[in-house]
């Protein structure tokens, strides 16, 4: 879908600091600024045992390159240009292990847009996606969208090397638009956030035509999966679309309500309430409560401090700005780390007291619940970003008021945080999440294969005594 031409472009510019945009590539909401080198040309691709690549056409794409692989995961696709190790850093534990042996077709282009926030492969275009075809196909497609404002090849690590491992044709796109100044685009309020909507059932489309032409079979089973934005990605497509996939997996999905929760409901008490905390003294149990109140958990005091430093104040501002810009005039995005009292600072945004066209702006990406497809999600009870209790815990409580709860399981992962790599940081104390997607996603498959449902809902406890090196493999849904 093309894009309107983009707003806020009249403004005066006050721009992120570098420090928050270098941490960028570690969190989920974020993107680093760097990009998958060019790609070479197809005659200069590694051979590999594949046919008929040049037939693949991408159904709407304005421009396309396929090219044979013998390695369409992570193990080969970094040496070879096609991934982009940035758009997946920090994601991942430092241990999660990198299948191999995977050869077949990838395809990399994009649809047309207006917008140029993605610069993988020096094309300067949004709308961006690969599709990526083993040889050894089990019948199945994976599709997802990247988690945060982050690029195509965010989920490689996380679950794309899995998906190809395990015989899936597997599709991403970047949603169309990225980076931390993704609000630019779209011509009001709200719309760059609903085109990754749209861009996912684009892809979605386009892709199960691509995998009919390679394998001349339609695919058996249709998968949305993702992670943070992804998993909100997943959830508004089997509420919206179901018809085009047959389940999903909804890793940590952040939630969009008109009146709330939302992003912008919890974050600026963390903003308000945290410096006073940090800083001791006797307002600091009064701060403490405040933040327990906004839905970050007691136990995950630790994790604070980073989320401070790298994840509520960037993503508040750049969030608030695409939803809200009027909150704070001309100025673009907020005034970084301001003090409350500062005029127009985000740590006094008050989500209740904002003018009607702000709900109407949410209302575009708001969830309702009503989802016609099964899906399994999971969210860690540590998740200082997108706390459990105002998100996923909501969203639960949301699909069985809508009468769906048969088509739903749900587990809150004990000791679980927004990103992996806290894992590597706080070993023990994290529990990385990639596994609770393997365990996953092979419950989803019994329960359309062979019609055997998951575990039912429940917290999964953090094992007494958790070995690190344990907890990268080790996620039994069982509890």
């Amino acid at each position: 879908m093309p894009r309107a031409p983009r707003r806020h472009d009249h403004h005066h510019r006050r721009w992120l600091r570098p420090a928050a945009l270098a941490a960028a590539a570690l969190t989920a909401l974020t993107a680093a600024p760097s990009a998958a080198a060019p790609l070479p040309p197809d005659t200069a691709a590694r051979p590999a045992p594949c046919s008929r690549a040049d037939t693949l056409k991408v159904p709407g794409a304005a421009y396309q390159r396929a090219s044979c692989l013998t390695e369409l995961t992570t193990a080969g696709t970094v040496a070879s240009g096609h991934t982009d190790p940035a758009d997946w850093a920090g994601l991942t534990p430092e241990g999660l292990a990198t299948p191999r042996g995977v050869p077949g077709i990838q395809i990399d282009g994009y649809f047309p847009d207006t917008s140029t926030t993605n610069t993988n492969h020096g094309w300067n275009h949004d709308s961006q996606f690969v599709i990526r075809l083993p040889d050894r196909w089990n019948g199945g497609l994976v599709v997802s969208g990247a988690p945060g404002v982050r690029e195509q090849y965010a989920n490689d690590r996380a679950f794309g090397d899995w998906a190809v491992a395990n015989g899936y044709a597997f599709a991403a796109t970047d949603k169309g638009a990225t980076g931390a100044a993704f609000h630019r685009d779209g011509r009001t309020p709200g719309d760059a956030l609903a085109e990754g909507n749209h861009r996912v059932t684009q892809l979605t489309r386009a892709a199960r035509q691509v995998v009919a032409r390679r394998y001349h079979r339609p695919p058996t089973r249709t998968l949305a999966m993702g992670l943070s934005n992804g998993g909100y990605l997943v959830r508004w497509q089997l509420e919206n679309h179901p018809e085009l996939y047959d389940g999903g997996v909804d890793w940590e999905g952040t939630l969009w309500r008109t009146e709330g929760p939302n992003l912008l409901t919890f974050l600026p008490p963390a903003l308000r309430h945290y410096p006073q905390y940090a800083a001791g003294g006797a307002g600091a149990d009064q701060a403490h409560r405040a933040m327990t109140a906004a839905g970050y958990p007691a136990g995950s005091e630790f994790l604070w401090p980073f989320h401070h430093q790298y994840y509520w104040d960037l993503t508040q501002r750049i969030y608030r700005e695409e939803l809200d810009p009027g909150f704070d005039g001309a100025t673009e995005a907020g005034t970084p780390f301001c003090a409350p009292g500062t005029p127009a600072c985000d740590a006094d945004y008050v989500y209740a007291d904002r003018p009607g066209k702000v709900r109407k702006a949410v209302a575009k990406i708001a969830l309702t619940g009503r989802i016609g497809k099964p899906l399994i999600s999971f969210h860690g009870t540590y998740d200082v970003l997108l706390p459990i209790s105002r998100s996923s815990d909501v969203y639960a409580q949301l699909v069985r008021r809508e009468g769906r709860g048969h088509l739903h399981r749900y587990y809150r992962v004990e000791a679980g945080t927004h990103v992996d790599s806290l894992a590597d940081a706080f070993p023990g104390r994290v529990r990385p999440l990639v596994p609770c997607h393997r365990s996953a996603a092979a419950a989803l498959e019994r329960w359309l294969d062979h019609g055997v449902r998951p575990p039912s809902s429940r917290t999964l406890k953090l094992p007494a005594a958790a070995d690190p090196e344990k907890l990268l493999t080790y996620c039994p849904l069982s509890g």
